[in-house]
């Protein structure tokens, strides 16, 4: 609501004399600075098509006996039901009290006040339009305030579901948009590690609205001064600053990294804004802070792969970018598959724990330089579940999801597959996507049992196998994206 605005009223009776002493006992009328702007009806019909095409009213004044004994109540149950306008104030006046007795009518009508229009003197008057509009200014702000704090809540629980610093920060500029607003537009700058003095320069990570051309440019440059002069107190006493335009919102994550969102040019913030920024910006330090811890689990979560899938590459002397290339194949094709970007994500790094199980295989068989035996085959095929018992014992969502690739990735399309020899879509999607990533990359090295194959082989073979040993979904989707696959595998040779 506009502080400027005028209070509207509408006054409904059927006297116009009563209309026109309504109109001037509240002539000079003022409340917290703001004046009337009286709006009248000579009957209930009259009003509803008022109210029907403009509800924007604060107070109506409604006398009760008009076109009809009950036209003023009418209108209430109108405003009420049909319009379900829950703020506006209603004082009903009557000149007729016994036709309509006040405990009765107070009890069966949603009204804020009924007089008779004998005690209604030029005073009495003015009392009551003051009580009922502070009664509105009232629920207003309290409605404000709820709707308010749902969109924090909303705002929130959506800056906390990203798990990338500039999602993070995308999501931080959005949703204070949609709380406030944001005229002009938004910066988010992480300041650098080591800056004693702070003197080094800062780069815009993200930005919002005429700012976004800004984007990884350096805020001394290309930030107006009254923003510059905010920042430098933000970033020297770590703390927010809220300027009447402009405001800087200063956020320190737990590995004590800082970081800076600057929103200017903005509309002055009113009381309850200004509130419901500062709420949103305790959730933000507590989601940027999860964001940190978010990523160092991730590295934990990797380095530990990278440990696993190392001392099973060192055994079977294959090399490290072997695993690194069929993760990267792995999301290239999870992406292709139409897989959300975490999921992708994921399998990039799971993926290479696939033959992690060889660990256990013997040496004689692991690296036999020619084709196995039929007792060495099944030792080599102990590999699968070997690796899947390994890592689930593991609750991280991570490695849970590479111990269903490492059981998985030896299943076949057409069910000849083992260790359980599942077929179709029992297969997991993960599987199925690492089995042809390792089939690729694997033809395509060189081996102690075997040189490396052609591309041509390798694409001829993976034709020959679809639908048998690979999903043919999968396989078209890899041929069709062949010359760039290739040169992906290509970045990281052995």
């Amino acid at each position: 609501m506009s502080a400027d605005r005028p209070w509207r009223i509408l006054v409904v009776d059927d006297e116009p004399e009563v209309r026109a002493v309504t109109r001037l006992v509240l002539g000079g009328f003022e409340l917290d600075g703001r004046r009337l702007e009286i709006v009248e009806a000579g009957s209930g019909a009259e009003a509803k098509a008022i109210l029907a095409r403009d509800s924007r009213f604060e107070l109506l004044i409604v006398d009760v006996v008009m076109e009809t004994d009950s036209a003023g109540l009418d209108l209430v149950r109108f405003v009420r039901e049909e319009l379900k306008n829950r703020f506006v104030r209603i004082v009903l006046r009557t000149g007729h009290p016994g036709q309509a007795p006040e405990r009765r009518i107070l009890r069966e009508y949603e009204i804020n006040d009924y007089k008779e229009k004998t005690e209604l003197t030029s005073t009495k008057l003015e009392s009551v339009v003051i009580t009922a509009l502070r009664g509105y200014r009232d629920m207003t702000i309290i409605e404000a305030a709820r709707e308010g704090l749902e969109k924090v809540i909303a705002a929130s629980a959506h800056v906390h579901s990203q798990h990338r610093s500039h999602e993070f920060a995308s999501a931080v500029l959005s949703q204070l948009a949609a709380l406030v607003g944001l005229q002009r537009g938004a910066l988010y700058c992480t300041l650098p590690r080591d800056d004693e003095n702070g003197s080094a320069p800062i780069q815009i990570a993200a930005a919002t609205g005429q700012f976004a051309p800004l984007v990884s440019k350096l805020v001394d440059h290309h930030v107006p001064e009254p923003l510059l002069h905010s920042l430098r107190i933000a970033r020297k006493e770590k703390r927010h600053v809220f300027a009447d335009d402009h405001y800087v919102l200063h956020f320190v994550a737990h590995n004590d990294s800082e970081s800076l969102l600057i929103v200017g040019e903005s509309a002055r913030l009113s009381a309850l804004d200004l509130h419901l920024v500062k709420v949103f910006c305790t959730n933000v330090a507590i989601a940027f802070d999860n964001l940190h811890l978010h990523q160092d689990l991730m590295n934990s979560q990797l380095e530990m792969i990278c440990l696993l899938a190392g001392a099973a590459e060192t055994r079977s002397r294959e090399t490290a970018n072997h695993v690194k290339r069929v993760g990267l194949l792995a999301e290239f094709l999870a992406r292709e598959y139409g897989l959300d970007e975490q999921s992708a994500e994921q399998l990039r790094y799971a993926a290479p724990l696939h033959d992690v199980g060889k660990i256990a295989v013997p040496d004689y068989v692991l690296n036999k330089p020619g084709p196995h035996t039929a007792e060495e085959a099944v030792i080599m095929r102990r590999h699968a579940e070997q690796g899947a018992r390994l890592l689930e014992q593991s609750n991280m969502p991570l490695i849970r999801l590479a111990a269903e690739i490492a059981r998985s990735h030896h299943e076949n399309w057409d069910g000849t597959g083992y260790p359980s020899g599942l077929a179709g879509d029992r297969i997991p999607i993960g599987g199925r996507i690492t089995a042809l990533a390792d089939v690729m990359d694997a033809l395509g090295s060189q081996r102690c049992y075997k040189e490396a194959w052609s591309k041509e082989d390798i694409l001829a073979y993976i034709q020959e196998q679809r639908g048998k040993k690979f999903e043919p979904r999968l396989v078209d989707l890899l041929v069709t994206k062949w010359d760039f696959v290739d040169a992906m595998r290509r970045m990281l040779p052995d």
